[in-house]
């Protein structure tokens, strides 16, 4: 007898990011496609000291099940880390999850129902999509611009869908790259309390600026927009700035929801790995962060940069794009221009024979995808590998 799958796996499908990682297995090829932060930028030495700590001063609970809520000496570091961000809240105020992606997760598990609607930018994070659809949900797209989400656009669709949550990556957006302007920040949290409509808002990539910081996050401005905080869920990580293998992220939010995601992430994980989050407690209380965000902030900036000027030297007005300020990708635009390649999808297969790789735009779309988009990361390739990747695009379009 053929096996029976739950109805709610015919709402997603595989993602076309990992499946095209199927055809990077060719020598020779240099890959702009997966989001990952460079091994080279981990802090080896710091980790390792870290590591080394947790098994010498506290081997028992280190090794043991642990609270799901979280390990609470990280509780206690990541509480200070987000101070330092300029957003107070206590150890007991925020869970910690297996990466943000969990946090993403538990969202959908404790909010979706069957044919609610949910609200994304498009493009967003592919994930978040298939984990939406994956709860039975309508994923509506808001567009954007080089300034993140059209706040204009996003009350009309607030107020005709009156959906379940918001969700935005308001810095250095995946795979736009785009920054949500300090205004529209604002709006968004007046929009929220206007509206009563819980804003997500996941930032992994917010400490990865190349120049100025960027504006507050969202949850550091809750307090100057009454009733804001009580309508704002966080999610962080320390994938993109620390290491993706410990799997640490957390959520900040109401108690009434982090109350109902530790239920469900009780039935999940029964909790993220307490090795994992002893070492990160002992990493963050070390204060070796500062520095390590120094050296990723300058290495990703030279590389951003260098990705732009090949990019405009080797296509030319065969692209359009917004040099990023920060975070890990390039979003592009095929423009035609002098019979040029416009379908992302068929320029991808092209730079495959020229043993380069990318991301097609369509998969990050909800609905509606813009098919001359695509993404470029610049984060795990040195500048001589971008520069001659760059010159394949060219000989491939």
């Amino acid at each position: 007898m053929p096996l029976q799958f739950a109805d709610r796996l015919k709402n997603v499908e595989t993602s076309a990011i990992r499946e095209l990682f199927k055809l990077l297995g060719k020598p020779g090829i240099i890959s702009f496609a997966g989001g990952f932060p460079d091994p080279a930028m981990f802090d080896i030495e710091g980790i390792r000291q870290a590591s080394s700590k947790a098994l010498t001063e506290e081997p028992g609970a280190a090794l043991q099940y642990g609270a799901t809520e979280g390990y609470g000496p990280l509780r206690e570091q990541l509480s200070s880390f987000m101070a330092s961000k300029g957003v107070a809240v206590q150890p007991d105020g925020l869970i910690v999850t297996t990466g943000s992606q969990q946090a993403l997760d538990l969202l959908g598990k404790t909010l979706i129902n069957p044919g609610d609607r949910v609200i994304v930018e498009g493009p967003t994070f592919l994930a978040t999509i298939q984990c939406f659809r994956l709860y039975g949900a309508e994923v509506i797209s808001a567009p954007i611009d080089a300034h993140g989400v059209k706040t204009d656009e996003l009350e009309k669709l607030m107020a005709e869908h009156q959906p379940r949550f918001v969700y935005l990556i308001p810095t250095f957006g995946n795979p736009s790259g785009a920054l949500l302007g300090l205004e529209r920040r604002r709006q968004v949290l007046e929009m929220a309390v206007r509206h009563q409509t819980l804003i997500v808002e996941d930032d992994p990539y917010g400490d990865l600026y190349f120049g100025e910081a960027p504006p507050p996050s969202l949850l550091s401005l809750t307090g100057s927009v009454p009733g804001s905080r009580e309508l704002l869920a966080h999610c962080g990580s320390l994938s993109k700035v620390l290491s993706p293998g410990l799997r640490i992220g957390w959520m900040i939010a109401p108690p009434a929801l982090l109350a109902n995601a530790v239920m469900c992430k009780q039935f999940s994980d029964a909790h993220t790995s307490t090795f994992a989050q002893a070492t990160a407690a002992h990493y963050l209380k070390a204060g070796r962060m500062p520095a390590t965000l120094t050296h990723v902030r300058k290495v990703y900036g030279e590389r951003a940069a260098a990705m732009g000027q090949a990019l405009k030297r080797e296509l030319g007005a065969a692209v359009s794009f917004e040099q990023p300020q920060g975070g890990l990708f390039f979003w592009a635009r095929l423009t035609g221009e002098g019979g040029k390649i416009s379908d992302a999808g068929e320029f991808a297969k092209k730079a495959i024979e020229q043993l380069v790789a990318f991301v097609p735009g369509a998969p990050f779309y909800a609905a509606n995808p813009d098919m001359t988009t695509f993404r470029l990361s610049f984060a795990t390739a040195d500048v001589g590998k971008i520069e001659e990747g760059m010159a394949r695009l060219g000989r491939a379009i």
